[in-house]
């Protein structure tokens, strides 16, 4: 449950001060809060905490690790940019990273020239990742079996700590001697070991794969000390202390009674009684306290929680077979009302995504007649949610109109539902592009358009706004706007080449420019020397000329 100790921004001010594209790769690393059993020669002290003597891989270096291992996998299709559940999950991000940076967990340099950027992997298994430059991994098998925020909040900020406390650097200065591009080989390798095991073997060259995901394991002392300053960024960012303890508890319980592979790295690292006992002992006499006073503030967290938790439930395995049973909702006659209110929600995600159309529309009817039972506190959040999925359905079901309208119109009742927020802006975008050609389609497009290049301004790194302004810009009839958002979609994908063809093809578009299209090919031929300069230092990083 989460206890506030930061004021609450509005949505309105979170939208438009969010740093950062939210959308980001799948590279992952090592298993959150996973304990290596770890041989009794390794019993030295870790490095002094923040020494960066001791540390050969500078934060600008490991900086441009994660970068280099982004780009090689952005093209995974586990990849996943939903932007309501990654709204979420970065919220929770954002308390954790203002809690730290008033610890003093984060240096300026660190603060500077780190991504802090978490994302979403479409995998039913329970874990969350760490990648070398502040670039977090969350599994949404582990969003989906969290209970509460604080729970989802004790893994985020554990991995954080593995991150401020340059744990990745000191791991990889025993490596220091190889390549970058070695680095990078060793850590796709890692990746591939953790999603599949033979896959990771092939990757790397000489079947080296089990040393070298062992090499990228945090070690005992790591792990300890993650969770000792997890904790702390957990309880300064507001959420509840016991939130850590009853994660591991959930794990441990859950992993003796499933060992179908969902809790992968808990069968290699089990968590400890030590480090078990360890986070109790943090809570004290009075940290849990299931009867304490819930505030507002914790209510509508309490709601968000659930309802995305559900969500995840669909999103993370999106094979028919998998969300036929979701169809039917889970509801009786004595469940709370939160709990009837996300069982109907999931039930209209998985239908929508089945493109059954009707079952999604009763399960939305179904959830919005039992709204009026929930705490006032959870009813504008929950409000919000079950609207965008309405906005959804009537993109899916191609009622542009429809869904313009419902956008337009919800700020009205509902203060949360902000135009400029990521999830109403990208359902804008979709519902105009299949708007008709007429006067008043093309003042809405013009809108969308504009507030969208806007976001991609202050977040040039989200590839998924970019790749949805594209062709509003063509309908619009400004074709170079078009083929410079295209460009800028494929380098955020991590596709340079790409990128660069694009940039070289548009400029063949005009022959005599306009004052506006020479201003917009200055700015292309700017981008293309960027991305040109990156390749040629990919490629020198890579032993080439």
């Amino acid at each position: 449950m989460k206890i506030s100790s930061f004021p609450l921004l509005p949505r309105q001010l979170v939208c438009l001060l969010a740093a950062g594209s939210l959308l980001a790769p799948m590279p992952v690393l090592t298993p959150a809060m996973a304990q290596p059993v770890a041989p009794a020669s390794s019993a030295s002290a870790l490095p002094a905490m923040g020494d960066v003597s001791t540390q050969s891989l500078s934060p600008a270096a490991e900086r441009r690790l994660g970068d280099r291992v982004m780009r090689s996998i952005l093209g995974d299709p586990d990849v996943v940019d939903d932007p309501v559940t990654l709204e979420y999950v970065n919220d929770v991000w954002q308390d954790l990273l203002r809690s730290a940076r008033q610890r003093g967990d984060i240096s300026t340099e660190m603060d500077e020239l780190y991504a802090w950027r978490p994302f979403l992997v479409r995998e039913r298994s329970v874990n969350a990742f760490a990648l070398p430059g502040g670039y977090i991994g969350v599994h949404l098998g582990l969003l989906a079996m969290t209970g509460s925020p604080d729970e989802l909040a004790s893994v985020m900020a554990h991995e954080l700590s593995h991150v401020t406390q340059r744990h990745i650097a000191r791991m990889m200065s025993e490596q220091s001697r190889q390549s970058l591009v070695s680095l990078v080989s060793m850590i796709l390798g890692a990746v591939a070991i953790a999603r599949a095991p033979q896959a990771g073997q092939a990757l790397i060259v000489g079947g080296q794969a089990a040393s070298i995901q062992g090499q990228l394991n945090f070690s005992r002392d790591m792990e300890r000390e993650a969770d000792r300053v997890g904790f702390g960024v957990l309880t300064d960012a507001g959420f509840s202390p016991a939130g850590m303890a009853q994660m591991f508890e959930h794990l441990q319980t859950a992993s003796r009674l499933n060992d179908d592979n969902s809790y992968p790295y808990l069968r290699t690292h089990p968590l400890t009684t030590e480090r078990i006992g360890e986070a109790r002992s943090r809570l004290g006499t009075s940290g849990w306290n299931p009867n304490a006073p819930v505030s507002a503030e914790e209510q509508a967290w309490t709601a968000r929680h659930a309802m995305l938790s559900a969500r995840a439930k669909a999103l993370m395995d999106i094979r028919s077979a998998s969300l036929q049973p979701l169809v039917a909702p889970n509801v009786h006659p004595d469940m709370p009302p939160l709990q009837s209110i996300a069982q109907y929600y999931l039930s209209a995600v998985a239908s929508r995504m089945l493109r059954d159309g009707a079952q999604a529309s009763a399960s939305l009817k179904a959830a919005r007649e039992r709204l009026p039972l929930l705490p006032e506190a959870q009813r504008a959040e929950v409000d919000r949610l079950l609207t965008l999925e309405e906005v959804d359905l009537d993109v899916s079901a191609r009622q542009a109109w429809v869904a313009t309208n419902l956008l337009h119109a919800a700020p009205s009742r509902n203060s949360l539902i902000t135009p400029t927020c990521r999830p109403e802006l990208l359902l804008a975008a979709q519902a105009a592009l299949n708007l008709p050609d007429t006067a008043g389609a093309r003042s809405a497009i013009q809108d969308t358009a504009t507030r969208l290049q806007t976001h991609v301004s202050a977040h040039p790194l989200d590839a998924t706004a970019w790749a949805a302004l594209a062709p509003l810009w063509q309908r619009l009839g400004y074709p170079l706007r078009a083929v410079r958002a295209e460009a800028e979609a494929t380098a955020a994908n991590g596709d340079l080449p790409g990128a660069i063809d694009r940039i070289e093809g548009g400029r063949k578009l005009v022959k005599r420019p306009s004052d506006d299209e020479a201003i917009e090919l200055s700015v292309m031929q700017s981008r293309l020397r960027a991305w040109q300069r990156q390749q040629r230092e990919d490629m020198k990083e890579d032993g080439g000329p």
